[in-house]
């Protein structure tokens, strides 16, 4: 008999008071007993509405139904059919927007906790000390990758598994993408990203990093090197800023570089080489989960009030739930209806405040969001010595400035049809470097798609 539950078995978590001090992962996992209990509550619909949800189509309830047998190997190679990063994602999709949202059990109740099952199964695997790599026979075809970010590896993961010789090219020193230089070690561990990773190189995927394509190497010359397609994966890491006074002030940084200090070069740590300006009171402009993420960040570095300052209210905030209830439980606070127009400067020249004016919601624009509008004589002053821009990214302006006969949009995504392909002939892409930044599962799905396109393309010659 299925488990008819309303709820769904709770995720274990550290304590908000002593996770909002160290940089673990806030969400242990489920134990196997609760595995079983919350698979136990999938009704295994014959029409499968999950999977319709899902970027990359993974076959949910066959996985599910696997995981009450306690098969879990087979569940983690049923997963591993359609997801080439099964505990990236069991961690980071926005489930509640995508496969759960779609959960016949949600209608009356909680969803499956579908993405707790995917990251239980992928740990799971990845604990396991004799992992076998199935030997995959080569079809005699290179194709190159450029970014080694969702998109990136999913699309590398893809071709790998159908015989395609592929070289994955990273611009840093560490493969990943925004998977590590994003994305803080309390939410995704780097050593998840890396055994993930490991597991592609396993099935042959070779990974080039300090190449800077645009700089190092042009994708023409990756055709003359005997590559046959390439995929641009390269994401959206150019940061925006508001244009307002005082941005060029000592401490205002970009989310970007924020995260990337600590995420990608540890700057939490005793003695790291990037260390981060230890202050007290902390502004982050932005309500999505960039900004939630560089909020959490800047109080486990020690800051005693942190701000989440946006523009529109709380029910527009574009964080996943889940990450602003673990902001509040761990003490940020949101200064919602609130707007940014100068950064203040200290007698030193560094920042000692923000001005800001209150708004209200008016009618909805383009978005469909309902466009904030300013409150006349509402500007006032909060008090910090650090601010964080997290106002969303957009592509490197380096491929497309050094790629001829490759069309983008003015704001500088790389234009494509529905499977990916460019209007260069054997360029494809996908992922931020295209929509702009998004999900990481919407960026796998993109590098999921131009695979299968570029194995299409390739199929005759």
């Amino acid at each position: 008999m299925p488990n008819m539950s309303l709820k769904k078995n709770e995720m274990p978590s550290q304590e908000p008071d002593v996770r909002n001090k160290n940089f673990d992962e806030v969400a242990l996992g489920y134990t196997s007993e609760q595995a079983k209990d919350e698979a136990e509550r999938c009704l295994n619909c014959k029409h499968k509405p999950c999977v319709n949800g899902c970027p990359v189509q993974i076959d949910i309830p066959a996985f599910i139904a696997l995981v009450k047998e306690g098969d879990l190997e087979g569940a983690y190679n049923k997963i591993s059919e359609s997801s080439s990063l099964p505990a990236v994602c069991g961690r980071v999709c926005p489930q509640e927007n995508q496969c759960e949202k779609y959960c016949v059990r949600g209608i009356k109740g909680e969803s499956v906790g579908i993405g707790r099952l995917e990251r239980f199964v992928a740990d799971w695997h990845l604990a396991q000390e004799n992992n076998n790599t199935p030997q995959i026979e080569k079809n005699g075809h290179k194709v190159a990758v450029v970014g080694s970010g969702p998109a990136g590896l999913a699309c590398a993961g893809e071709l790998a598994r159908k015989g395609y010789s592929v070289t994955v090219f990273e611009a840093l020193h560490v493969a990943g993408g925004v998977l590590v230089y994003g994305i803080p070690e309390f939410r995704l561990p780097k050593e998840i990203v890396r055994k993930e990773i490991e597991n592609l190189k396993a099935m042959d995927v070779e990974i080039k990093t300090n190449v800077v394509i645009g700089k190092s190497i042009s994708i023409d010359e990756l055709f003359e090197d005997g590559f046959e397609a390439v995929f641009v994966g390269s994401g959206a890491g150019l940061p925006r800023f508001m244009g307002i006074p005082g941005e060029n002030l000592r401490g205002v940084y970009s989310a970007n570089e924020f995260l990337t200090r600590v995420n990608l070069m540890k700057a939490y740590r005793e003695g790291s080489a990037t260390p981060i300006q230890n202050v007290k009171r902390v502004a982050v402009v932005g309500g999505g989960n960039v900004a939630m993420d560089a909020a959490r960040c800047a109080k486990r570095l020690g800051a005693e009030e942190v701000y989440i300052v946006y523009r529109r209210s709380e029910e527009e905030l574009p964080a996943r739930r889940e990450e602003v209830e673990h902001a509040k439980e761990e003490g940020i606070i949101f200064k919602l209806l609130t707007n940014p127009i100068e950064i203040l400067p200290d007698e030193n020249r560094i920042v000692g405040g923000i001005k800001c004016v209150e708004m209200e919601l008016g009618e909805p624009d383009e978005s469909g969001r309902r466009r904030p509008v300013v409150k006349k004589g509402s500007e006032h002053e909060i008090k910090v010595d650090c601010v964080i821009m997290s106002i969303g990214t957009s592509p490197n302006p380096l491929i497309r400035d050094t790629t001829d006969g490759l069309d983008t949009q003015a704001w500088g995504g790389i234009i494509t049809d529905d499977d990916g392909l460019t209007s260069r002939k054997g360029v494809y892409a996908g992922g931020d470097a295209v929509t702009g930044a998004a999900t990481v599962i919407l960026a796998m799905g993109a590098g999921k798609k131009a695979a299968k396109a570029i194995d299409e393309y390739l199929a005759d010659r």
